[in-house]
């Protein structure tokens, strides 16, 4: 179980990373689809890896925090539904910014919290 954990906690980290270069690739380059692509795919990677995790530790009977993970999860829908729009409206330069932003939130309470 420890080692799918880790391959959990591995492929979430690169959807992290498929996030975050995404926005910087898109704040750079505003036409390119590509990295709206691959936003949407490090977004859909944190979710599932997300609800994997989350899962392995309820299946070891380990201690979940309920309301850190809500507002992870929250969080994880926003920067979804940001790339969705941002996909659709790929002209405003807003969206990269606030998927950034939301990520960054996602990461400060996973870290803080």
């Amino acid at each position: 179980m420890e080692t799918l954990r880790y391959i959990l906690l591995i492929t979430h980290f690169l959807g992290l990373a498929a996030l975050i270069g995404g926005c910087l690739v898109q704040l750079g380059a505003p036409a390119l689809r590509r990295a709206a692509t691959t936003m949407l795919a490090g977004a859909l990677v944190q979710l599932a890896t997300g609800f994997g995790l989350t899962a392995s530790r309820e299946i070891q009977h380990l201690p979940v925090d309920s309301a850190k993970i809500a507002v992870k999860l929250g969080l994880a829908v926003l920067v979804l539904v940001a790339v969705i729009l941002h996909r659709r409206r790929p002209d405003h330069r807003s969206w990269p910014v606030a998927v950034g932003l939301l990520t960054t939130a996602n990461v400060a309470v996973a870290v803080a919290w």
